[in-house]
């Protein structure tokens, strides 16, 4: 698919240091092992890695064009040079031009936050395509297009991917586009150029800051802020303390959506109450499949049940149901889709066969504040004990080791404490930066560094009226051990485990 280079510099300030922009270009790369002749290469001063020092390499595999950041000499006048300020940016949008602007054909929702956003990007999918739309979907379970889903590395690919994937959902016949738009997308220019229909803000809470991700929560913050100026309506949580800071400099109409204490009196209720508003929830145990109830209020009137548990999806629930009202959605859709919502990985449901007495869950849970909500959530279901089963992933921040071992000590029952993904690390380093956290509690644990086998001890061990709770690994397919992904499934993880006890 040739384009010429003028049209792909369309929405970019450059210089054109030598050669023509009128040179044909018949893709785009920024990786200098996939060039080939005609290709255009964007060299990016990475955090890791300059793509600068591989133009020698890309010239010789026959690039016609080099866009970059730096002065460079080359001596071939037959090449085409670019520079520009920001590589990551002009790769963002020269991929946009060159896949023909996707987005701009789909109605399109971009969701931030520190946690929810998978859960919610399901939920409005599910309300879409229940309305007799096609949807396509973003984010941290992979690219989702007409039931076919393929695994990504980030929750927010690369640029020249994630305009790969709108064409290839334009080309599908999505009619809308929901995404995940994590704060390092943002950071890194992943999403540049982009215009969302509707911005989406769940919660904020402390994540991702490390020498590899922010450098603190003020960045942190300022990245997701910068969604709110990218959209022409944005959707918030007013429940989060957080909000108003994160949308003081929002260049678009803000929607909100909270819950609201019945008990606080009319006048309060009048004064505060957000566009959509839950009160009278409740949790909802039927034979083991877990479910929150609300009153919707506002946008939409009328019960609401969300097929998930947790006071947390009550909100995903209401935020999912305030881009359903917004996009014109009827009631009763909205609500059906709401029931019957499945999200893989995320507060799912095992099954476990007639009679065992027990129940078992499956969470992607990885952090402090995750994991403390997930258990406070299954807490509300009055469970004889709670086993959580937990590891942390290597080559991340030691904190998040320390808050979830001091979260799972105080909310669950027992703690089985196994691998997750050590990557490069020793996975006895990572537990015992977890027993940490754990000693702060009075909590009970016992260490299995095996996963299976970890799974394993708890079945075996399982009483009657048990919660098994499966954390950090949640839609995950692998394990990676010493830079190596080896294939691991919680749900196989759970089968082994349970024939073993016939």
């Amino acid at each position: 698919m040739a384009k010429i280079l003028k049209d792909l510099l369309e929405k970019l300030e450059y210089e054109l240091v030598q050669g023509s922009v009128d040179t044909e270009v018949v893709d785009l790369v920024y990786d200098s092992r996939k060039i080939t002749e005609g290709m255009l290469f964007v060299a990016i001063d990475g955090t890791v890695v300059d793509g600068h020092k591989f133009i020698p390499d890309v010239l010789k595999k026959g690039a016609s064009v080099v866009v970059v950041e730096k002065d460079v000499t080359i001596d071939n006048s037959e090449v085409t040079v670019v520079k520009v300020k920001n590589g990551r940016e002009a790769l963002s949008k020269m991929s946009a031009a060159y896949f023909d602007y996707p987005v701009e054909k789909m109605i399109s929702i971009g969701i931030t936050g520190t946690k929810g956003k998978s859960t919610t990007t399901y939920m409005v999918r599910d309300i879409i395509e229940k309305s007799g739309k096609t949807c396509g979907i973003v984010g941290t379970i992979g690219v989702a297009i007409k039931g076919k889903v393929t695994p990504t590395e980030h929750t927010t690919p690369e640029s020249y991917d994630l305009q790969r994937y709108f064409k290839e959902m334009v080309d599908a016949g999505c009619d809308y586009m929901v995404m995940e738009v994590s704060s390092q997308g943002i950071k890194m220019d992943r999403v540049a150029g982009m215009h969302f229909n509707y911005g989406v803000f769940t919660n904020l809470s402390p994540d991702h800051i490390g020498p590899n991700e922010h450098k603190d929560f003020a960045e942190y913050l300022y990245c997701k802020s910068r969604l709110f100026q990218m959209c022409d309506t944005g959707i918030v949580n007013v429940d989060d303390e957080h909000w108003e800071e994160l949308v003081k400099d929002a260049t678009c109409e803000i929607k909100t959506y909270g819950l609201v204490d019945e008990k606080s009196g009319a006048e309060v209720l009048a004064k505060s109450r957000p566009d959509m508003y839950a009160t009278g929830v409740e949790h909802v145990n039927d034979g083991g499949n877990l479910s929150m109830k609300f009153h919707a209020n506002g946008l939409l009137n009328g019960d609401v049940i969300v097929g998930l548990p947790g006071l947390f999806n009550i909100y995903n629930g209401m935020c999912a149901a305030t881009v359903g009202a917004l996009l014109g959605v009827e009631q009763d859709v909205i609500l059906h889709a709401l029931e019957h919502v499945e999200v893989r990985g995320r507060v799912e449901s095992v099954p476990v066969g007639k009679g065992r007495g027990f129940s078992v869950l499956i969470d992607f849970a990885h952090n402090g504040v995750s994991t403390e909500s997930v258990l406070k959530t299954l807490r509300g279901y009055e469970p004889k004990r709670i086993v959580a089963i937990f590891g942390c992933g290597g080559n991340r921040s030691k904190l998040r080791r320390y808050e979830m071992g001091e979260a799972v000590g105080n909310l669950a029952d027992l703690a089985v404490v196994t691998s997750d993904n050590p990557r490069t690390e020793d996975v006895m380093d990572i537990i015992e930066d977890i027993k940490v956290g754990l000693a702060k509690t009075k909590g009970e644990y016992v260490v299995i560094p095996d996963r299976q086998e970890a799974v394993d001890y708890a079945v075996q061990n399982a009483k009657e009226g048990d919660m098994i709770i499966l954390l950090g690994k949640g839609h995950e397919e692998y394990q990676e051990i010493n830079g190596v992904k080896h294939h691991y499934s919680e749900r196989e993880a759970v089968a082994n485990a349970l024939a073993k006890l016939e």
